[in-house]
């Protein structure tokens, strides 16, 4: 868990620090349109935009004089509305531009000095204020796009709107020139102030967009400069203080560690268990494992608290609290790794279970837990909760852990024998003779049974003698043949190898009297299996060679029907 959380941490670190670069190099070039800044910094162009300002406050007043003489000789209801939210547009439009002129001018936000409102406890509200610095930065991360963007979409409007207006205006005077009625060059005469005034107004607000446009673009520094300026400043203030943190929460979790080392020491040298598994040790550290964190972020909390750095602090907040969340969807399966790690739950050290299909010792319980196969040779780290779910059970050292091992013999269904020379819970690889190699999944191996012909195995050999033979072959023939066998396998070396030997009557066949060969021999000769049981033919046709015993072979006898003679 500790391993987990830390390199959580460290990304999370890893990215504020390229994140927190961008933000510091979009707030030093838009100190001036920044949401968080109520100063404003002169520019060397705050001149002209006042100017352009003024003759759109007079424009705005032209107009507005205009609509109000319009709203007093209206006699249709429809149009004095239509009026009347033109001049409460025009007065908002009139409004802001006298706050711009006047933030400007001064180089303060206006609304600095406003009355605030007095609040009421809100918890929605409290948890919004904690994640408000979080989301000041990610808004300050691209404050400069977005007023570019802005910018830019605004003076594609305004220069639209100025042409469509322009084109108004020379289409009225067109109309005026062309008709010779007088009542309608009264209208249209009554119509060319106000749309010259709205051409006007739309070419001064096109005129200091583009302005603005031009001082962000007269404020741009290059990436690296920027980059370096803002990581020097981080460092300088807010770089120290989440480094002090990290160092504090390492440290806590280093401490608690090592006090732990220290107290399973004393207690396993004072104590007369001298069990370093014991229940009471497992319970210790799971308890220390859950301390060490709690007090590594109370330590982290406390560090930004008196630093008084709530971007920070709320950063790490969020990151914890999602972190606790997620956690909290996991209760049931943390408790049941709980238990496995104090080893009462269902897997318990030094028990047998089965996983993959293949049999394992649990050989200890951790955070990553240790399962090894003495028969593969394999040792297996898996984390705690691929134990969830699984059951083992105590087992008796005779029991197998795997049918075979490495550079045994073995009969794989209805295949030839061969040889194993790669084992694993994942693959079986064997050599048949002559080289041709066959691979099996651990599971299909299994499956098929394999006879292992490396412990010990059995010869069974089949043998036949003539009907001519009938008052011998129960008696005397088995002796003398079983004799006979015995010498030669001494003869060829292996006697010794050669556990147990029987000669036996099997059967009275169609065209013979069978004896069968049962021969046992050690798992060394389990290579050689095929050329013993050819041996042993030839050692049974030399003793009948030697004793004149017949060997028969298949006959086919014909019976026919006497025919009467006519």
């Amino acid at each position: 868990m500790q391993k987990s959380i830390l390199l959580a941490f460290f990304c999370i670190v890893f990215q504020f620090f390229s994140f927190h670069a961008w933000a510091e190099s979009s707030q030093l070039l838009l100190t001036n349109n920044d949401e968080k800044s109520a100063v404003v910094e002169p520019t060397s162009g705050a001149p002209e935009m006042l100017t352009s300002l003024l003759e759109l406050q007079h424009n705005l007043k032209e107009q507005l004089q205009l609509s109000q003489e319009k709203l007093k000789n209206s006699k249709s209801e429809a149009e004095k509305i239509a009026l009347q939210e033109e001049i409460t547009q025009l007065d908002r439009q009139f409004s802001e531009t006298s706050s711009d002129f006047e933030r400007i001018a001064t180089g303060v936000e206006p609304a600095l000095f406003s009355e605030k409102k007095p609040s009421t406890f809100s918890w929605q509200d409290e948890l919004s204020s904690l994640v408000e610095p979080a989301i000041k930065e990610l808004k300050r991360f691209t404050i400069r796009v977005r007023q570019k963007s802005d910018l830019k979409d605004k003076i594609v409007e305004l220069h639209s709107l100025e042409t469509a207006a322009q084109q108004a205006v020379v289409h009225l005077q067109t109309v005026l020139k062309e008709t010779e009625n007088k009542e309608v060059q009264k209208k249209v005469k009554a119509l060319q102030p106000e749309w010259i005034n709205v051409q006007k107004r739309l070419g001064n607000k096109l005129e200091l967009a583009e302005r603005e446009l031009a001082q962000l673009e007269e404020q741009e520094f290059s990436l690296v400069e920027t980059s370096s300026n803002s990581l020097r400043k981080f460092f300088r203030n807010r770089g120290l203080y989440l480094i002090v943190a990290i160092l504090v929460f390492v440290v806590i979790l280093m401490g608690c560690r090592l006090l732990y080392r220290g107290i399973v020491t004393l207690s396993l040298r004072w104590s007369k268990k001298k069990d370093p598994r014991s229940f009471e040790i497992r319970l210790l550290y799971i308890v220390f494992q859950v301390l060490s964190v709690v007090l590594a972020v109370v330590g982290l909390f406390f560090v930004l608290y008196l630093a008084e750095d709530w971007f920070l602090l709320s950063m790490a907040i969020i990151f914890f609290l999602g972190l606790t969340w997620t956690i909290r969807q996991g209760l049931p399966k943390l408790w049941q790794q709980a238990r496995l790690m104090l080893n009462i739950g269902a897997v318990r050290e030094n028990e047998r279970l089965v996983m993959h299909g293949v049999p394992w010792r649990v050989a200890s319980i951790n955070v990553f837990c240790k399962l090894v196969n003495p028969s593969l040779g394999v040792e297996l780290r898996i984390p705690i909760e691929d134990l969830v779910g699984l059951v083992s059970r105590p087992y008796n050292q005779e029991e197998p852990w795997f049918p075979c091992k490495k550079g045994d013999w073995v009969v794989v269904g209805s295949e030839t024998r061969a040889r194993v020379v790669s084992l694993s819970h994942e693959q079986v690889e064997v050599v048949e003779r002559g080289g041709r190699r066959v691979t099996y999944s651990t599971e299909v191996f299994l499956q098929a049974c394999p006879a292992n012909l490396s412990r010990n195995f059995r010869v069974r050999v089949p043998f036949g003698l003539s009907y001519g033979l009938q008052e011998i072959v129960t008696s005397t023939i088995p002796a003398i043949l079983k004799t006979y066998l015995e010498l030669r396998m001494a003869e060829e070396g292996y006697k010794s190898s050669c556990h147990n030997l029987l000669v036996e009557f099997m059967q009275a066949n169609s065209s013979s009297l069978d004896l069968m060969i049962l021969a046992d021999f050690d798992g060394r000769l389990a290579d050689i299996y095929k050329k013993l049981e050819r041996a042993i033919q030839k050692w049974c046709v030399d003793c009948c060679t030697e004793n004149n015993w017949e060997i028969p072979f298949p006959q086919l006898t014909v019976h026919g029907v006497e025919q009467k003679p006519q």
